[in-house]
């Protein structure tokens, strides 16, 4: 009897301290499974490489020297430079012969890139005339004027240059205009193994889906556009080229779209942020899907433009908001 009772309590005892573990466990188990998995940063879809323009007014008022443009984008954290050749003016200055003054740019250039360990990834031409115009001859005189920059994309290891498609406004001259010049660049372009890439500048060359016709008569492999998310300006005050008040502009998003297929590079403007760090005008979220979406993979170019803060601020944050943008 006694014998049958002490097994009973060890029983009672054993039973017990089992539920308890088992409790113990299952909320061991509910307090594991409520513990968050720490999320992995997104990777960035793209390279961020930094256009000089971003840079003009401190390289204009003497602050930076264009020729120290690679150490100052790598200091900046960038991998990729996109250079304006208007800014190197003074440089193609210093000797009377100008292939020479280009050779000396180009050299010096060239090693500061490597000391560096930046990519040099595009020129954008300015002021060497008009790919658009109606006059033949004066549009193969533009023509000509570019290669040289063309040659200089090839020994720098560019991929392409970035040219206008100004001259006439008329929409079905534009079109046949720019095909024209741009076959023309375009074929000595190839000979060169450089692209020739058209950004939405102004006027017509910020009407998309002109610009996507035009790329569809040229058609041809090395010419292609460069998608800026804030130049879609199609008239200014006063019929000026720039500095005026837009009056008329394209959708932005509409234009990104269009343009993406063509796309050779991207440029990300910048002119103003809030608070949160967030464009002004710009919902780079959105710009940043639709880059995406079309399977690009190559650099995006900071170019900021804004006057409240200054440059290498501005430089900041936009380089900032493309990386929190995709997170």
């Amino acid at each position: 009897m006694q014998k049958t009772i002490i097994t009973g309590l060890i029983m009672i005892l054993f039973l017990s301290s089992c539920k308890k573990n088992t409790s113990q466990n299952s909320e061991t188990q509910k307090e594991e499974s409520t513990v968050e998995t720490p999320q992995k940063e997104a990777t960035p879809f793209f390279k961020l490489s930094l256009a000089q323009w971003s840079l003009h007014r401190m390289i204009n008022s003497g602050e930076i020297n264009p020729m120290d443009f690679a150490q100052k984008a790598k200091e900046l954290g960038f991998e990729g430079v996109e250079y304006v050749n208007q800014l190197y003016k003074k440089e193609l200055e210093k000797d009377p012969d100008p292939k020479k003054a280009m050779k000396m740019l180009l050299e010096s250039l060239k090693a500061k890139s490597e000391k560096h360990n930046i990519q040099n990834l595009i020129i954008m031409v300015d002021g060497e005339g008009d790919l658009a115009v109606t006059d033949e001859k004066e549009r193969n005189e533009a023509v000509e004027k570019h290669t040289k920059w063309v040659d200089a994309a090839q020994f720098l290891g560019c991929h392409s240059i970035r040219v206008n498609l100004f001259g006439t406004n008329d929409p079905k001259q534009w079109v046949e205009a720019s095909a024209d010049g741009l076959s023309k660049l375009a074929e000595y372009g190839a000979s060169k193994n450089v692209n020739i890439i058209v950004e939405n500048h102004g006027y017509l060359s910020s009407n998309a889906s002109l610009l996507i016709e035009v790329m569809q008569k040229v058609n041809k492999p090395n010419c292609g556009t460069l998608p800026d998310f804030g130049n879609f300006c199609l008239k200014r005050e006063g019929g000026a080229r720039w500095q005026a008040k837009c009056i008329k502009e394209y959708p932005k998003y509409q234009g990104v779209e269009e343009m993406m297929p063509y796309a050779k590079a991207v440029s990300a403007k910048s002119y103003d942020f809030d608070t949160q760090g967030n464009e002004t005008t710009i919902d780079y979220k959105k710009m940043l899907e639709i880059v995406k979406k079309s399977g690009y993979t190559g650099f995006i170019g900071v170019e900021y433009e804004g006057e409240r803060l200054n440059e290498i601020e501005g430089i900041v944050a936009t380089r900032d908001l493309l990386i929190n943008a995709i997170k």
